[in-house]
């Protein structure tokens, strides 16, 4: 990698955090002594999830121990877009014709609901339908990419390929060697979003709660649910736990199937418009096809936003920065002496299977959690459905599968991320070896 010259003051915080409405303070109001159902976590998920009961007359508290968004709801890279890990034809290998066409329709919604929440809520997020590119960073890549194409052409979703002497016309970079296409996508401000969900929320009469840490989900004999929080016991008839990459010991038995991975951020400084321009000359967002990937986008107002799986090792919000911006001068290198404003990080929620889960633990708590990187689109999604199952609807089509344990001693701290990172790490080298 270069030399980082990156400017020492940037802020430890995250850019949307920092510029979107302030939330009116729900720390320290009662908790009610019974709920029909009860939420643990506040983020997409969580905030859609109460929106839709509160809409069907349920009576619906949630619980966040921070402040409502504190996770990646608020620290998010705010790409929009359907997807997961696997390719349709991947996931219909994978679970069978009939299932794997409808987990992929599922993700297809997911874009769509975002789309729909949006323009019902009048939620003012700069939202831009632009599409995405996925960048091959290897020649063999290339190849990778068009299979996915293929893949997405059979069902029915529109992507192209752009060869590597055409790739100055999407990016300003000349790092990598051809990319796929994706107009049905888009970029938001994800703090100004969450707001958004936040008043729907409230307007539609979910009962929200923040600084409420749930201590335990028990089950009574009555079939009924009583959730242990540090200010008192909430009685419930249903339980939903969606703390995705922050799930603590309130739900031991998610906690032993979501893996938390750190995900990481820098903004630039307003860039000027010629520049930025230059650097995403269609105002898309762009991923590459790293193991340890970046991803990145010129935000509405014209910075460099521009993140990355910085590290699997414990690290500081320093070190990850000076990371990612060697890797931003790498591929961007017209952005050498242009300041960082802005650095942070937070929790993704992986799971071993690499998808994402909503159903039952044994004893009845309903959960919706294990993005793998791909939440605005999908937790917006899920949130809803899972709103509508509770409420008395059909299930979402992910409910179908089974949701494994990591097949390891964990009990939430991973050990293990250090030689997953090397062992990716070490496919990225062999990889950079054929880049010439």
């Amino acid at each position: 990698m270069g030399t980082s010259t990156l400017n020492p003051d940037f802020e430890r915080r995250s850019l949307w955090q920092a510029t979107m409405p302030s939330l009116p303070d729900r720390s320290g109001r009662p908790l009610p002594d019974s709920a029909d159902v009860v939420i643990v976590g506040s983020g997409y998920t969580g905030i859609n999830a109460a929106r839709e009961l509160a809409r069907r007359g349920v009576a619906v508290t949630l619980l966040e121990a921070e402040h409502l968004g504190f996770g990646a709801s608020t620290r998010n890279g705010g790409i929009v877009h359907a997807g997961y890990k696997w390719g349709p034809r991947e996931l219909i290998a994978r679970y069978g014709d009939d299932t794997g066409r409808a987990l992929y329709r599922e993700t297809l919604d997911g874009y769509q609901t975002v789309k729909r929440l949006i323009a019902e809520e009048a939620i003012d997020c700069a939202f831009r339908e632009v599409g995405h590119l996925e960048l091959a960073y290897a020649p063999a890549h290339v190849r990778e990419l068009e299979h996915a194409r293929d893949s997405l052409a059979f069902m029915g979703v529109e992507a192209t390929m752009l060869q590597r002497g055409r790739m100055r016309e999407e990016i300003g970079s000349g790092a990598y060697f051809g990319a796929l296409v994706v107009p049905e996508s888009g970029l938001l401000h994800p703090g100004r979003y969450f707001a958004g969900l936040a008043a729907a929320a409230d307007r539609a009469g979910a009962d929200l709660h923040e600084r409420v840490r749930a201590r335990t989900i028990r089950r009574q004999a009555d079939g009924r649910f009583v959730v242990e929080t540090e200010r008192g016991a909430i009685l419930a008839s249903d339980v939903l736990v969606a703390t995705n990459g922050y799930t603590d010991g309130a739900a031991p038995t998610l906690r032993r199937r979501i893996i938390p991975i750190g995900s990481y951020i820098i903004a630039s400084e307003p860039l000027p418009e010629a520049l930025a321009h230059e650097l995403s000359p269609s105002g898309r967002s762009f991923f590459d096809t790293k193991n340890f990937l970046y991803y990145w986008h010129v935000s509405a107002d014209r910075r460099m936003v521009f993140g990355g799986r910085a590290s699997f090792l414990p690290t500081s919000i320093e070190r990850t920065a000076a990371i990612l911006h060697r890797g931003l001068l790498e591929v961007h290198p017209q952005l050498a002496g242009h300041r960082i404003d802005y650095a942070w990080g937070g929790n993704v929620g992986f799971t071993f299977d690499r998808m994402p889960h909503v159903g039952r633990t044994p004893d009845g708590v309903a959960y919706a959690m294990g993005c793998c990187g791909t939440g605005v689109a999908l937790m917006t999604h899920l949130g809803t459905k899972v709103g509508e199952w509770l409420a008395g609807g059909e299930p979402p089509a992910l409910s179908r599968l089974s949701f494994p344990l990591v097949p390891a001693p964990y009990e939430g701290r991973p050990w293990f991320l250090p030689l997953v990172g090397e062992w990716f790490r070490l496919q990225d080298r062999l990889a950079a070896r054929s880049r010439g």
